[in-house]
């Protein structure tokens, strides 16, 4: 796990401070690897590229990056090839290793199979090797987008990054996406691969790019194909799925460092800690944020969990305190606002984690995989009340009816407030229109953005564009198409939150749920095997049901890392509220009606989750906007920004 960076000048010049620019990149990400540091640049200099590591797997120096190959080539990567140790022994009698890595891997493979060695890799990475036969630079990220890659062209020099702040020095200026600031009011996230600083995109998840000749060409390399498997029986799923986790979970924990676990008290959480626990026995370390408020404890899930997995729980009591103390961080490391508030609890416990291990599990992916939101149910107990009404509810592909749904409702108790917007108008109305709404945050706006500078029904036809787009499910139930659409969509925006919180403190976060051979078998499992009467997570519960802890698999209540936003917004942080947006340049946001946001923190209790979106949004205006002259300075750099430059900018702001 590790920074990478570069540029490449499109026409072949010699980059102007070219060295100057590979330090200000290597500054930029040095927190994503504290263990070393490397730069190369072609003869012509032409090229540069750069690497921070952090090291995993072969801590020799051998292992350091950028990395040549005996053929000229060579690459700056980031991530784990889990499958890296089959894969040497069939490139081995290609190949001369001379390294213990999965980085040399990569380079013996493409000069093997070319770019189709990208198929063979079996893990999370994004990358750039040059190969200088061809004069071409590939480019490439993994097929979920776990690992990140950014990248600007600006007067024909393509820059790249493993974070979008490292490319801010080399932007004429630092101005921020209309489009994309349209999709964060509506969904708090920028779809596509647009980012929310103007100029800089991301390379979309599965996507590679080859530069050759000034071109830039991406493709897409692969896709999870969804088509039910109608032929095989629950208990043959069962026991494919066991096969297929417990690999998984296997090749996850290969490590030259110690392994430890995120424990939330969930599902997903505890049961990749019970089974890493039974593949390796170092695993035995795991890690877990609780708060005092009430119903925002699951300390008591996770010390069920920890016993059955034998694993020493280290619990972290968060407090409204740690809120304004660590926030601007949490924001700075995640180069963008973000769609919840669990990024802020997720630092700290990463932060407390790195102090232990180098390498953490994770659940991430199992909600999207499984059916874990209680939207779900949502949406689909108006269905089955509408064909129950209509007496059609056994004509179509329906995974529950409104009879047995009514046992499992109990996981909507808190999501009271939601039902009633949800249900507010068009009941029974297109339910992709209905999905669209629970999920749009425009329609929970009252006056605190200038509206009539964004455009809610492009965001809703956008929407439609892409929801449609990925239900290409034959017979599919309405429950595969919500899944896929969060799969594909909101799954980018919450490994952006893992991979930043993490590699924040020099943490790799590893993700067993999102092992492609895993992920193209549950695509073809049908919905009322995981969704059988509207029981969220139903086909992990009874997988493992020998495996799990009854009271975690029986729990309705379920949290989902959440922040205690009401009482801390409506009671002791109300006055950094106050200070943040009564300031002169929170006032003069071109998008912001300030003084209706400032009349609405007296509006007790809902207010908060909308609170939060306008709170991160602003920080990240000071953070990048408001001291651009930091990130512009860096194109020049020079001794004197050594420190880190969190801690640079937070000194400056206080």
């Amino acid at each position: 796990m590790c920074g990478i960076g570069g540029l490449l000048d499109l026409r072949r010049r010699p980059l102007e401070h070219l060295p100057q620019k590979q330090r200000a990149l290597i500054h930029l990400l040095k927190h994503r690897g504290p263990d070393g540091e490397g730069a190369w640049a072609t003869e012509d200099r032409h090229l540069g590229l750069i690497h921070t590591r952090l090291s995993i797997i072969d801590l020799s120096d051998k292992a350091a990056q950028p990395m040549h190959a005996q053929n000229g080539a060579v690459i700056t990567y980031n991530g784990e090839i889990y499958n890296y140790r089959e894969l040497r022994e069939e490139l081995r009698g290609d190949w001369n290793f001379r390294s213990n890595g999965d980085t040399e891997v990569i380079l013996a493979g493409y000069a093997k199979w070319g770019a189709e060695v990208i198929h063979k890799l079996r893990g999370m990475f994004s990358f750039a090797l040059w190969d200088p036969a061809k004069n071409l630079l590939w480019c490439a990220r993994d097929r979920f987008g776990i690992k990140p890659f950014y990248y600007t062209v600006q007067d024909g020099v393509f820059y790249f990054a493993s974070e979008a702040k490292a490319l801010l020095p080399f932007l004429p200026e630092i101005d921020t996406d209309h489009d994309s600031l349209n999709e964060y009011f509506a969904l708090q996230n920028a779809l596509g691969e647009h980012t929310l600083f103007k100029g800089v995109k991301r390379l979309q998840p599965a996507h590679d790019l080859a530069i050759r000749a000034g071109q830039i060409k991406p493709r897409r390399y692969w896709d999870v194909t969804y088509g039910v498997d109608e032929e095989h029986s629950g208990h043959y799923f069962h026991e494919e799925l066991k096969r297929h986790l417990d690999d998984s979970v296997k090749l996850h924990l290969r490590s030259d460092v110690p392994v430890g676990s995120y424990l939330s008290g969930g599902i997903d959480s505890s049961l990749l800690a019970i089974l890493a626990s039974r593949h390796d026995q170092r695993n035995n370390q795991a890690f877990h944020g609780r708060f005092s408020s009430e119903g925002c404890d699951e300390s008591a899930y996770a010390e069920v969990a920890a016993q059955a997995a034998g694993k020493e729980l280290h619990r972290l009591s968060i407090s409204e305190q740690d809120f304004p103390a660590h926030i601007e961080r949490v924001i700075y490391h995640l180069d963008y606002p973000t769609a919840g508030p669990g990024a802020f609890p997720q630092y700290l416990v990463s932060r407390m984690a790195a102090k232990q291990v180098k390498v953490i599990i994770g659940g991430q992916g199992g909600d999207e995989i499984f059916g874990g939101y209680a939207r779900y149910l949502i949406a689909y107990f108006e269905q089955c009340i509408k064909a129950a009404i209509e007496g059609t509810y056994k004509d179509g592909h329906f995974v529950v009816t409104a009879e047995s749904i009514i046992p499992n409702l109990v996981a909507l108790k808190e999501y009271k407030p939601l039902i009633k917007m949800f249900w507010a108008d068009g009941v029974f109305d297109s339910l992709d229109l209905r999905y669209f709404r629970l999920i749009d945050r425009f329609s929970d706006l009252s006056g605190e953005i200038k509206t009539e500078l964004f455009d809610r029904r492009k965001m809703m036809e956008d929407f439609l564009t892409v929801f449609n787009s990925v239900r290409r499910v034959r017979h599919e139930s309405y429950f595969d198409s919500m899944t896929h659409y969060d799969f594909k969509t909101l799954l980018p925006a919450l490994l952006h939150v893992e991979d930043r919180m993490s590699m924040a403190h020099g943490l790799e976060s590893r993700v067993p749920f999102l092992d492609h051979p895993l992920v193209e078998f549950t695509a073809k499992i049908p919905a009322d095997v995981k969704f059988k009467d509207g029981n969220l997570k139903l086909m992990l519960k009874k997988a493992y049901a020998d495996v799990l802890p009854q009271k975690i698999i029986n729990r309705q209540d379920k949290m989902g890392f959440t922040v205690p936003l009401v009482e801390w917004f409506n009671g002791p942080l109300k006055p950094y509220l106050m200070d943040t947006f009564s300031s002169r340049r929170a006032k003069e946001r071109y998008y912001l009606n300030a003084d209706r946001l400032l009349a609405n923190l007296d509006t007790p209790g809902k207010f908060s989750r909308k609170l939060w979106g306008f709170l991160s949004l602003e920080l990240w205006q000071q953070q990048f906007h408001d001291r651009a002259g930091y990130y512009k300075n860096l194109a020049n750099f020079s001794a004197k920004h050594d420190a880190r430059p969190d801690t640079l900018l937070l000194a400056a702001s206080s």
